[in-house]
């Protein structure tokens, strides 16, 4: 138990007594005396809260401290009204044997430890059956504790029927393992613990301990089976306080062993680890409390909003190259580890208890024998003594290897040697060519490198043996993007990339499955996946220092000078491919030839492209999607066509000839002269942009709208594989049609993910959409697709938007994201295409962000040919292919200059109003205008 210092501070229980009394007896009757009780004991809650908190907050109580402060609060608390409700409220002179009550604390209140927003969870205990008596003094007290504010948990229960639930009911019997008397009859307390320990806990204690790791292995998958997620639940996460609380539950089953000290006295834990068990535990306590202070209420999550201004108030400050908030979390994900590492060295002890029955469900332990330098205990690797490490560090490395190649784990007392000698992983081992041998075995291995690879670094090993990546390890990035640690991600990537070598990823990824068997160079790929983000955190660009350490760690781990080069340059433009397909108009020639000309031979197109992919997938959940797939996969045909023939024109033609092509056998239902007419209307870039299935849709949807005389043509398409739904519009052009259509959406609620604007030889706009949810998914729905049609019919009809009322819910608007702050960026480039003026904005993402892009560019009087539009967390990417109203590039610095300002404070929502001009784009283009 945490000492507690000036108590009375806090609350004096001898005076809170007497208030209560005194309030209980002071002439008032009936309501207007429990409100008199009330205002005592809230007022005196209130003060001894203010008292906790301002210890925590200026003073730098711990946060066990404030736990057991606040237990302690709660426990006068209790005690006083339970005092003034038998001595003055229901007083019985001669109460009989069944009037009595015992009040206990539970669970986490139970430890004594209580966060500030934590329930209190309470038992009430009568000796048979409940009287007027129970029931007076029980509502007493619950009433008035809602009264004050306080969340209760209880139960109201027979000692007969506490035990016989116990036995049933796995949370009742740990609430009872915890349980701490409060006030009332001592003689049930102990009739409780007595029959506890005889009924319940006598005999069972394999099956409790089988029983609690089975429902920590569910809460973990529940919370995403990772402790190195960057919005961790601090309490129920892996490697969180339950954690922690987890094993003090199967020790005290066990042994009766509640604090850490007595893990040591039971040779559960060495000195040391009984140190990092109290420092872990000190540690996210500390955050905890905080984050309840922080949020006022019961919060256990470290969302984004939070930590920051948890950093603050913990005392995390920036650093060169890491943020305060970026430490503070690496710190927590280090802590989370510990808590890991303690659970397997307490796990392995207990079981080495129980050899003849195992505790953990493991196969029956198989006769002990070598295993290539190596003891084989049941299903795991091992060693005798830590000396065997001491003697031969490599095997420090090779024992992943071994366990590896065998599909055997490694045991948790190797794991606790290898942690104790981690020193030994010097200079020296990292230069032996037979531990680098090992090493690079294992991660260029197809058969599931991650889990060696994660064993290693949960270990300490891979951080130890590759110093640079030590430097990510639980390194998180601080952005609504990644959803994983650097070290976490980089595992995750490196496992996604052995999926798709094995075939197991092929619908997913059918490009990647072909082509990965037809390289020459897998080896460079393994590598520079493993180094694409390990000069994360630098200060500098992570690609250019990434390149950097390839080139020193390649010829180390046995790479050829070829080979060295090529992973040296796939870590430095690892971005390069998802830039141009995610930015660029991949029907402009000169995108290609651009990203050709850097990329050079179709080798490297092969690695890129698998590469870029594994890197995306692994960011996260929900962050792939078969859009993205498609844009890749639409590069990398593009680019091959010029790598391996090395004409980008004849390629250009084939394709759209092709495309006329199969549109005419599509087409079969209409007549000759129709198909050709249709044809006749669009140029090159429209056929290369749009897949067959999208130019069959807006080839009916145009001879549908002109032969019925309509004015506008909606077609939608929902793409559920893609996390898309498609629209398609046909309406008359004319200039700021797109900012008005994107308005329409906003306003709507559809997020355009993409845009390809096409005009046809006749002066008509075709424009096709893809779109998504606020949550990122497909809009299904007939209500939903109805609301856009309409959105959509009103913007082309010339009626004003509803834009106001989204403006509305902007400025009212405040997301997650607004933690995050990205300043505003224009970068206006005239040679990424021969036909436009390529303008880039980085801002962070908003509802209306893209109409108020578009808005601003119609008021500059530029015409949008092409937009592309993507969102990295909170960061939105938004690039316009632009001309003038004559057809032209956009020249002149002082109107480039200009252009910036308009669209840097677009980027802010401080949007021009529209021009008055009647002046309309001309109606026959001579220019494309496809994306």
């Amino acid at each position: 138990m945490v000492a507690i210092p000036h108590k009375r501070r806090i609350i004096d229980g001898r005076s809170f007594a007497a208030a209560l009394d005194a309030a209980a007896t002071g002439g008032l009757h009936g309501r207007a005396r429990r409100r008199a009780i009330l205002e005592v004991a809230k007022e005196t809650y209130a003060r001894g809260f203010a008292e906790i908190r301002r210890r925590h907050e200026e003073e730098g109580a711990s946060g066990r401290r404030t736990a057991h402060e606040l237990s302690y609060l709660a426990d006068r608390l209790i005690e006083g009204l339970y005092g003034v409700a038998t001595r003055r409220l229901y007083r019985r002179s001669n109460p009989t044997d069944a009037e009595r009550l015992l009040i206990a604390a539970t669970g986490g209140y139970g430890r004594g430890e209580l966060a500030p927003y934590s329930d209190l969870d309470l038992l009430f205990v009568y000796p048979f059956k409940p009287s007027s008596w129970h029931e007076n003094i029980i509502e007493f007290l619950l009433y008035t504790l809602w009264d004050i504010g306080l969340k209760v948990g209880h139960a109201v229960r027979s000692p007969s029927e506490c035990i016989r639930l116990a036995e049933k009911d796995l949370t009742i019997r740990t609430a009872l393992l915890e349980m701490r008397r409060l006030a009332g009859d001592s003689s049930l307390f102990g009739e409780i613990a007595e029959r506890f320990q005889a009924e319940v806990v006598s005999g069972s204690g394999r099956a409790f301990v089988e029983a609690k790791l089975a429902e920590r292995d569910v809460r973990h998958a529940r919370m995403g089976d990772s402790r190195y997620v960057v919005e961790p639940n601090l309490k129920e996460g892996k490697g969180g306080l339950r954690d922690l609380q987890t094993l003090f539950w199967i020790t005290a089953y066990l042994y009766g062993a509640h604090r850490a000290r007595d893990l040591r006295k039971e040779g559960l834990l060495e000195p040391e680890e009984v140190k990092t068990f109290r420092k872990a535990e000190k540690f996210l306590w500390t955050v905890r409390v905080a984050l309840h202070f922080l949020a006022g209420r019961a919060e256990e999550r470290l969302t984004f909003d939070r930590q920051p201004e948890l950093a603050r108030r913990l005392g995390y400050r920036d650093h060169p190259g890491l943020s305060g908030v970026e430490r503070f979390m690496k710190h927590y994900f280090l802590v989370a580890k510990e808590v890991g590492d303690l659970t397997r060295v307490i796990c392995a002890a207990l079981e080495a208890r129980h050899q003849k029955r195992p505790l953990f469900s493991l196969r029956r332990l198989a006769p002990r024998r070598s295993v290539r330098g190596f003891r084989r205990d049941g299903d795991r690797l091992t060693v005798a003594r830590d000396t065997v490490f001491v003697k031969d560090p490599r095997k420090m490395i090779t024992i992943f290897t071994v366990a590896h190649e065998t599909g055997l784990d490694i045991h948790p007392d190797a794991l606790r040697y290898i942690g104790r000698h981690l020193r030994l992983i010097d200079r020296k081992l990292r230069a032996d060519p037979e531990a680098n041998r090992a090493f690079l075995s294992v991660l260029t291995s197809k058969e599931h490198p991650e889990i060696a690879l994660r064993r290693m670094n949960e270990a300490g090993v891979l951080g130890r043996f590759v110093p640079d990546f030590g430097r990510v390890v639980a390194q998180m990035q601080y952005d609504m993007y990644h959803h994983f640690t650097v070290d976490e991600h980089t595992i995750r990537a490196i496992g996604l990339l052995a999926a798709i070598e094995r075939g197991e990823l092929a619908e997913d990824h059918p490009l990647s499955t072909e082509v990965i068997h037809k390289l020459v160079s897998r080896r460079a790929l393994y590598l520079a996946l493993f180094l694409h983000d390990i000069a994360k955190g630098r200060g500098g660009d992570h690609s250019e220092i990434g390149e950097r350490v390839a080139r020193s760690l390649c010829p180390r781990l046995g790479l050829t000078p070829a080979e060295t080069d090529l992973v040296a340059w796939l870590v430095r433009r690892h971005l390069l491919m998802s830039r141009y397909a995610f930015k660029r108009d991949l029907s402009d020639r000169k995108t290609i030839l651009d990203f050709c000309e850097q990329v050079k031979s179709p080798e490297r197109l092969k690695l890129l492209v698998i590469l870029t992919v594994a890197d995306i997938r692994a960011v996260g959940p929900g962050v792939w999607n078969g859009w993205k797939g498609q844009l890749l996969r639409d590069l990398y045909e593009q680019a091959e066509e010029v790598l391996v023939a090395g004409h980008a024109a004849s390629g250009r033609e084939r394709r759209v000839t092709a495309k006329k092509a199969a549109l005419r056998a599509r087409l079969a239902d209409w007549p000759a002269a129709a198909v050709e007419r249709h044809l006749e209307r669009f140029l090159d870039s429209y056929w290369i942009a749009e897949d067959l299935e999208t130019l069959e849709r807006d080839a009916r949807l145009v001879r549908g709208a002109d032969e019925a005389g309509k004015k506008v043509g909606i077609t939608m398409a929902v793409k559920r594989f893609q996390a898309m739904t498609e629209l398609a519009i046909y309406a008359r052009d004319r200039r700021g049609l797109f900012a008005r259509l994107a308005g329409a959406l906003a306003a709507a609620g559809a997020n355009i993910v993409d845009a390809k604007i096409h005009t046809t030889r006749d002066g008509m706009a075709l424009d096709n959409f893809r779109v998504q949810s606020a949550e990122r998914r497909a809009i299904v729905g007939r209500g939903r697709l109805a609301a856009l049609e309409a959105a959509l019919e009103t913007a082309i009809g010339g009626k004003p938007l509803p834009v106001e009322r989204l403006r509305e819910t902007v400025r009212g608007y405040r997301p997650r994201s607004a933690v995050f702050k990205v300043e505003p960026m224009v970068l206006i480039d005239n040679r990424a295409s021969n036909r436009a003026t390529v303008i880039e904005v980085n801002a962070r993402d908003r509802p209306g962000l893209l109409y108020d892009l578009t808005q601003a560019l119609a008021h500059l009087r530029l015409s949008i040919f092409s937009a592309h539009v993507a969102t990295y967390g909170e960061r939105a990417v938004d690039v316009f292919y632009v001309q003038d109203l004559g057809g032209e590039k956009i020249a002149g610095e002082r109107r480039l200059a200009h252009i910036e300002r308009i669209l840097l404070a677009a980027a802010r929502g401080d949007v021009p109003a529209p021009h008055k001009s009647k002046e309309q784009a001309p109606p026959h283009r001579a220019v494309e205008r496809t994306g």
